[in-house]
């Protein structure tokens, strides 16, 4: 199978929406974000695509042959491969084993796109909130990420997050420093992430 491997920048925007897809991308090192961005210029995180996992958004553009609805940053340097288009679909064909890890990964991804609507859509601000915080966590407790790097991750606008950090501060769960906010009571947030009021 054709491929070509390239190191990538980050913050390389590596598509962007009504752009035609070139090729399939499989990413050996590092992680490229996939963003929606709304008419009000607001935007969400859909996905993140590390190895061993797939960008929906490119195997859609393949098999229907439609244009990127969304955009792809490399999130941090990138080493991947591109299969090219052809290359892709003959592999889908013929080769039984490619075809079924891109079905098990697409079925895995769209187990995220799930979460994530469930997230937006049924879950209330602050468990949303908590939940990305303990995602995005180091192991010390510590999140790297600005308010609107927060809003973006939750689909949210900075105001809002801004307030629901002071209320959780002020509730003894987080600290905030500039720039980061630090878990301080991991076992409350984890109740909060779970409610659903």
């Amino acid at each position: 199978m054709a491929q070509h491997r390239f190191s990538i920048p980050r913050g390389t925007i590596l598509f962007h929406a009504g752009q035609a897809c070139s090729g399939f991308v499989v990413v050996h090192s590092g992680s490229i974000k996939v963003l929606l961005t709304a008419e009000n210029g607001r935007e969400i995180i859909l996905y993140r695509v590390r190895p061993g996992e797939i960008c929906l958004q490119t195997f859609g553009c393949l098999v229907n042959g439609s244009a990127y609805s969304a955009e792809g940053m490399a999130e941090t340097d990138l080493e991947i491969e591109i299969i090219p288009a052809g290359a892709f679909q003959r592999s889908v064909a013929e080769d039984e084993g490619f075809r079924g890890r891109l079905f098990a990964a697409v079925a895995a991804r769209f187990a995220d796109l799930e979460r994530l609507v469930e997230d937006v859509a049924l879950t209330g601000f602050d468990a949303r909130l908590a939940r990305t915080l303990l995602r995005l966590a180091d192991a010390e407790g510590a999140v790297a990420a600005t308010h609107e790097a927060l809003a973006m991750e939750m689909g949210s606008g900075r105001a809002a997050v801004s307030r629901g950090l002071a209320q959780f501060a002020a509730e003894g769960l987080v600290e905030m420093g500039r720039g980061v906010t630090r878990i301080v009571a991991r076992d409350r947030l984890e109740v909060r992430a779970h409610e659903f009021a």
